[in-house]
């Protein structure tokens, strides 16, 4: 797993792109409190709120980050 920063609101994960279509992302307290797209997530979930996995902005950073090379896809074979 790599460090991974969203562009939106400076989150800082940890991110592993398995291939093309699979990532995983370890959030950490401080990336789960400075996500927008998160707590407003959970303000309306409530007790009810299942597993948050990425926002919209930290999708877009990932993406950036196997763009340029910051983060490796693993298995890169389609």
């Amino acid at each position: 797993m790599a460090p991974v920063t969203c562009r939106e609101c400076g989150a800082r994960v940890l991110a592993r792109k398995s291939s093309w279509n699979q990532t995983s992302v370890q959030w950490n307290a401080d990336a789960a409190k400075r996500c927008i797209e998160r707590r407003e997530a959970e303000r309306l979930a409530g007790h009810h709120r299942g597993p948050f996995l990425v926002c919209a902005a930290l999708r877009d950073s990932i993406q950036a980050a196997v763009a340029t090379g910051e983060l490796a896809v693993v298995d890169p074979v389609i």
